[in-house]
């Protein structure tokens, strides 16, 4: 999952992109509205954390913008900006969420995962197709009941693959969904990691599937 964070307090905006990261998700990192409003216009994000008081333009202008292009990222309001009426502004224009500064960061957790579940349809924290489930909360798989270890590529892929299954994710998604502006990631890997995802999952009857020059699709291996 491809987060941004914009904040302009510096020292929290790097507490947060660790805390993140650490999490395992995709992050990139602004710190003015007019880049936010910029980044967004031009790229995906499944989640925009996003500031208020923020130099060059405030974050309700990045929000507005975002919205009257429907930009369907979800949105949540970070800010010390806690008023009813500037709470109420926000969700009329278009927000998700809104989280008043300072707050726990369990709960800051939680409504992050709450939000990703929410954009990819889901009511609930876990995910199966086949004999293998994804716990949204842990973002961890199991492999017919046993524990899948990935390094941090290969997971957020087949994340994407079982969220979308029955569906074929295309290369410019796994592209824009596993990499942050700072990244790059080739088809010659992306289909590295599809190999080494075929040899996990084999045992189970699972496997992933080539849609010739479109993208990949999560299968049983029967089927």
């Amino acid at each position: 999952m491809r987060i941004l964070l914009v904040e302009d307090n510096l020292s929290l905006a790097e507490g947060l992109a660790a805390l993140l990261r650490q999490s395992g998700y995709v992050l990139d990192v602004v710190h003015d509205g007019a880049s936010a409003e910029a980044l967004v216009a031009a790229e995906r994000f499944d989640l925009v954390i996003l500031d208020l008081n923020l130099p060059q333009m405030d974050g309700l202008e990045v929000l507005r913008a975002m919205r009257s292009r429907r930009n369907p990222a979800a949105v949540m309001i970070l800010t010390a900006r806690g008023t009813p009426e500037e709470r109420v502004r926000g969700l009329d224009l278009g927000a998700d969420d809104y989280l008043i500064k300072p707050f726990d960061i369990g709960e800051f957790e939680a409504r992050i995962r709450s939000l990703l579940r929410r954009q990819a349809g889901l009511r609930d924290s876990t995910v199966g197709f086949g004999a293998l489930v994804l716990d949204l909360t842990a973002r961890s798989f199991l492999l017919a009941d046993q524990p899948l270890d990935l390094p941090a590529r290969e997971r957020g892929l087949l994340e994407l693959l079982i969220l979308r299954a029955g569906k074929v994710v295309t290369r410019e998604t796994i592209v824009q969904s596993l990499t942050s502006l700072d990244d790059e990631l080739s088809p010659n890997a992306i289909e590295q990691y599809v190999s080494r995802l075929r040899k996990r999952l084999a045992p189970a009857g699972m496997t992933v599937r080539t849609a010739r020059g479109i993208g990949y699709f999560l299968d049983r291996a029967d089927g």
